[in-house]
């Protein structure tokens, strides 16, 4: 029976992605289907990290397109383009960033920062271009994480900085522009506007994913953030305490009030790891993030333990998911990185970049 380009799309269609729900055609996810002689061969596109995905979505399509009748190969290539998507009403996405995630906590003390490197460590290891934004002015904790307190970033016009880079992520902080022990005393105006210029005078390379790992609380600047940056979503991390999760929950509801929308919850510590005996508590009490999630209709992103490896790896600037790429912790920052670049996925893309700026001249 002849092969032809419909019936290969026919069996494509057959074909649903587990985890967008979609079939391959529909999605067009199915790209540039050709036929050399009796192969059938054609590309698999992926608006969301597929680094842990590819083999079975790959193995998938193939076993559906070789049902075909006088079919010899079938070779699909899987591979993923990160596409950028909507944000605020009225803002505009920047040329070298595609998608912006706020990572945030309505309450100091539950992890935070630590989860902010830690998942944009997750994001580079599934093939991302990841930068880190360190917009906490006035307690910027990126550098020492990252390992990277004792550096200054060059500029090259006297104008903008170049993005130090640690561990395959580009970071930018006011940290590396003031000494460690020494506070930023600084008001609201010149806090916000040292924050603007952190994201739009640096010189990013063409990122995925800006992991900007924000302060605690819902003041000038989470306000500055929703009215000028362009915010892609936003991340709560929180413990399972209820003392965290009524901070969580306000934090929650700020982004919520200026349109920027929720990708999920992490619930850090959630358990204690005992580095003694192994033995595993839920110090801070149980469910709660997942709880919140219920509550609120978003997603459950996973839950990380409070571990004294994630502590001393941090301290030391090599965190965890660097020291220990294939441990367990690390492979559950994996999948929080995997899930984060799929919620992101869902979200409308931005099509503001495909037209063309209009200028009217009077003659």
């Amino acid at each position: 029976m002849h092969i032809t380009i419909e019936k290969i799309k026919g069996a494509l269609h057959n074909v649903i992605d587990p985890n967008t729900e979609k079939d391959l055609i529909s999605s067009n996810s199915a790209r540039n289907i050709r036929l050399e002689g009796n192969d059938v061969l054609f590309d698999i596109e992926l608006d969301y990290l597929s680094r842990s995905q590819s083999k079975l979505i790959r193995d998938t399509a193939s076993a559906e397109v070789s049902k075909l009748s006088g079919v010899n190969r079938v070779i699909p290539h899987v591979y993923s383009k990160i596409k950028p998507h909507a944000v605020q009403q009225g803002i505009k996405i920047l040329s070298n960033i595609k998608n912006i995630i706020a990572v945030s906590s309505g309450k100091g003390g539950v992890g935070k920062s630590t989860t902010a490197a830690n998942l944009a460590l997750a994001l580079v290891s599934e093939g991302a271009r990841v930068g880190i934004l360190d917009a906490d002015i006035y307690g910027p904790s990126q550098p020492l994480i990252m390992g990277v307190s004792e550096c200054r970033p060059e500029t090259k016009d006297g104008k903008t900085m170049e993005p130090l880079e640690s561990h395959g992520v580009q970071i930018s902080s006011i940290g590396f522009m003031v000494k460690p022990d020494e506070p930023t005393v600084w008001r609201g105006p010149i806090v916000t506007k040292a924050l603007q210029q952190l994201l739009f005078q640096t010189n990013w390379r063409n990122l995925d994913y800006l992991i900007v790992d924000m302060p605690p609380g819902t003041g000038d600047i989470q306000l500055t953030l929703s009215q000028k940056f362009p915010v892609t979503g936003a991340i709560i991390v929180t413990t399972p305490q209820d003392v965290a999760l009524l901070d969580a929950r306000k934090g929650l509801k700020m982004f919520e009030m200026v349109d920027i929308p929720i990708l999920g919850i992490i619930e850090n510590m959630s358990t204690h790891i005992c580095s003694n005996c192994g033995l595993t508590e839920a110090v801070f009490g149980k469910n709660g993030g997942a709880k919140m999630c219920t509550d609120y209709g978003i997603e459950f992103l996973g839950a990380l333990p409070l571990a004294m490896s994630i502590r001393e790896q941090t301290d030391l600037g090599t965190p965890i998911v660097a020291f220990d790429p294939k441990g367990e912790i690390s492979c559950t920052y994996k999948e929080i990185a995997f899930r984060v670049s799929l919620e992101i996925s869902k979200k409308a893309s931005d099509t503001t970049s495909k037209f063309p700026t209009i200028v009217i001249k009077s003659t």
